[in-house]
């Protein structure tokens, strides 16, 4: 058998334990592992010779990327985590009792138990390089640090750094880690070993002491200070989450109950707190988030992929500005953006220069890194340096003959393989590749903006894509550090059809005199990160106005938007691009407040009123997401409800905690739905008739996740 902590002694009298788990890419720690662990450290105490203990990874780029989750999902008592976490705690406090010192080395990721791991040894040495990444992201999955990190991590970079990076998952560079005081010295990668072994010799292994500002020793190390931290923390989480994750205060508890009471006190509350949220559904719910985007990342396709060397956006606005970024600084590949006016193009390239000067002065990135990976972007306004593109992503407005134009021209001036992917967000592909002499190469591509930020992208077959085109467009969003779904092709694809429903029924909430702060702030509460009418100001009225018809004209009379648009474009309100829209923007706007525009209501003949109950308004938006959701899965628009959670999560920000609408909808139930659509459809018609998949789920007592 194969041992995953192998030791070296060495003749200066330093062991180095490098961790190696055996057929997989990345190190994991797992409760099997107790046993050797245990065993080693005792061979290591029983071993007078021994002075010192170095720990390094036998991976190419990760030191330990967090314990195994899915030792996790078998606990079915309090009692189980809790054995977990003992045994994690005994095997940390053995290695941090050593009489001799210990000292983790440290390259690539180091997450979550590893990081706990390494916080344990004496000392801490990281390598400078970009891959190398320290943090605690337990609260992503619902969780805290189960391993003592929550009591440990603030011993070393202060309570309020400490609340900083497990509130939100933050990880830190290596400069970042060296300047908080999370690791004692950063070196190059090819030194690392030879530094660590140093520095075990050396016994100087006391952690730096952190230069504290005034305010700072007045807010830490005061207990009234602290209680101000921590209140101000808790203040800031609750706006934040809306009291939708369990996680986030009981974080704050563990450092609190740690600063005032000590470690002994603040374990004790840290394994208390871990192992109830280890058996909420809001960590199940994320956890089954973290496996899902994990497995579609292995999956491989069923053709051969073709080489991706080059790629050309075509139109140099912000959606195509935001494609060539992502293409150059993610991908590393060359891409040229071709537009009609050199604005265009000029606009493109700051676009992408800005988002790279962003991470110079961060000092994330240097100012030649920045230079390099700009000059793998290159422009032009006619179609030259275009003929060896290997996949060209068209980004032009929403129009189907401006589109047929643009297939014509690549396919007379690229090659005969090259790829055509349209990041149309509604005209379905099948109507664009009519005008193709090659449709197996033609696919869309939908991304959503801000195209940097946003982590899904849609990858649109119709019936005549060849597989070969598909696997190879999966392959390139991957390059550009997106999670791509396949969905069938159709008018508004998945996430814009079950948005568009969502959003069309808010604005019916709207004309009936909700208030358009009330309405937003019920569907944040409900846990969406912006509330309807605020995410139409902002993605753009005119652009909604385009969307609704083409949706109506495929899918029928629920796709008919209300007489809003017009209104609201006739009176120049497009949102923010415009600076006017619901809400106040620009001059009449108050800094740090969003305010609406009290004169829209005029414009719709409608006084607003306050008794609307905020649980039915959120309920009518969000059964309509619903059950436009089942019926994509029951058309074949996504293949599987996996696919269709990862989708409404990643591509509009469904709460995360409920798993996604599918997990959601075998939460409340299919009957439940079907009698919640059936009520609404007798006082506000047809548009709310639930769709027959849900029907025969709710007669048949079945569930999307068996």
């Amino acid at each position: 058998m194969e041992r995953t902590f192998n030791l070296e002694r060495r003749d200066d009298g330093i062991a180095v334990v490098t961790m190696d788990v055996p057929g997989d890419t990345m190190n994991t720690l797992r409760a099997e592992f107790a046993n050797e662990i245990s065993e080693l450290l005792s061979e290591i105490k029983r071993d007078n010779s021994i002075k010192g203990l170095v720990l390094i990874s036998g991976k190419k780029d990760s030191f330990i990327a967090g314990a195994d989750v899915k030792m996790l999902d078998a606990c079915k008592t309090k009692d189980d985590v809790t054995a977990i976490t003992k045994q994690g705690y005994e095997v940390f406090a053995e290695l941090e009792g050593l009489s001799f010192p210990v000292v983790a080395a440290i390259h690539g990721v180091c997450l979550g138990g590893g990081l706990e791991l390494a916080m344990a040894c004496h000392a801490r040495i990281c390598t400078d390089d970009a891959k190398t990444m320290l943090g605690l992201p337990e609260v992503m999955l619902g969780l805290l640090p189960g391993g003592g990190g929550t009591q440990r991590l603030p011993k070393l970079v202060g309570i309020t750094t400490a609340l900083d990076m497990m509130l939100t998952g933050k990880q830190l560079r290596g400069k970042q880690a060296l300047k908080a005081g999370l690791v004692n010295d950063m070196v190059p990668q090819s030194i690392l070993l030879e530094s660590a072994i140093n520095l075990a010799k050396s016994g100087k292994v006391a952690p730096k002491p952190r230069k504290k500002s005034l305010i700072n020793r007045l807010l830490e190390d005061t207990s009234m200070g602290r209680n101000i931290v921590f209140d101000q923390a808790a203040k800031k989480v609750h706006k934040k989450t809306q009291g939708n994750y369990p996680a986030p205060p009981k974080i704050i508890d563990c450092i609190k109950v740690g600063a005032n009471k000590g470690m002994q006190a603040g374990l004790e509350a840290e394994s208390r707190h871990f192992a109830d949220l280890v058996l909420t559904k809001e960590s199940a719910a994320l956890r089954t988030i973290f496996f899902a985007t994990t497995e579609m990342k292995k999956e491989a396709g069923e053709a051969e992929i073709r080489d991706l060397n080059k790629a050309v956006v075509l139109g140099g606005g912000l959606m195509g500005g935001g494609i060539a970024s992502v293409t150059a600084t993610k991908a590393k590949m060359p891409v040229r953006v071709k537009d009609i006016a050199e604005q265009g193009l000029s606009n493109a390239l700051a676009y992408a220069y800005k988002q790279l000067d962003k991470k110079v002065k961060r000092r994330h990135i240097t100012a030649s890194a920045r230079d390099n990976t700009m000059a793998l972007m290159t422009t032009t306004t006619e179609y030259r340096g275009v003929k060896d593109a290997d996949i060209v992503v068209e980004a032009v407005f929403e129009d189907l003959n401006l589109k047929h134009q643009m297939v014509k021209d690549i396919e007379r001036e690229c090659n005969e393989n090259t790829i055509f992917a349209s990041n149309t967000s509604s005209l379905p592909i099948g109507q664009i590749a009519e005008a193709a002499e090659r449709p197996e190469n033609v696919i869309g591509l939908h991304y959503f903006s801000p195209v940097e930020k946003m982590p899904l992208v849609e990858v649109i077959a119709h019936e005549k894509t060849s597989q070969q085109t598909i696997d190879t467009t999966v392959a390139f969003a991957r390059k550009q550090g997106k999670t791509p779904i396949v969905v069938k092709d159709g008018a508004g694809f998945y996430v814009n059809r079950i948005l568009v429903l969502y959003m069309l029924e808010a604005a019916q909430v709207l004309l009936e005199g909700q208030r358009v702060e009330h309405l937003d702030k019920a569907l944040v509460k409900f846990g969406f990160p912006v509330g309807p009418i605020n995410l139409l100001d902002e993605v753009g009225i005119d652009v909604g106005a385009k969307i609704s018809p083409i949706l109506e004209k495929e899918l029928g009379s629920r796709f008919k938007a209300p007489d809003v648009y017009e209104k609201l474009l006739a009176d120049g309100r497009k949102g923010r691009k415009s600076e006017k829209g619901f809400y106040l923007y620009g001059k009449q706007a108050k800094k740090g407040k969003k305010q609406v525009d009290e004169s829209v209501y005029a414009l719709f003949g409608i006084t607003p009123s306050h008794d609307h109950d905020p649980k039915k308004t959120v309920q009518r938006c969000v059964v309509q997401m619903l059950n436009e959701a089942a019926r994509c899965l029951d058309e074949g628009i996504i293949a599987s409800p996996r696919d269709g959670d990862i989708g409404a999560i990643f591509g509009i920000g469904f709460p995360p905690f409920l798993g996604g609408p599918f997990r959601y909808m075998d939460e409340m139930g299919a009957d439940k739905l079907v009698t919640l659509l059936k009520g609404y459809q007798a006082t506000h018609g047809d548009r709310f008739e639930p769709c027959e998949l849900l029907v025969k789920m709710a007669e048949e007592g079945k569930k999307f996740y068996s």
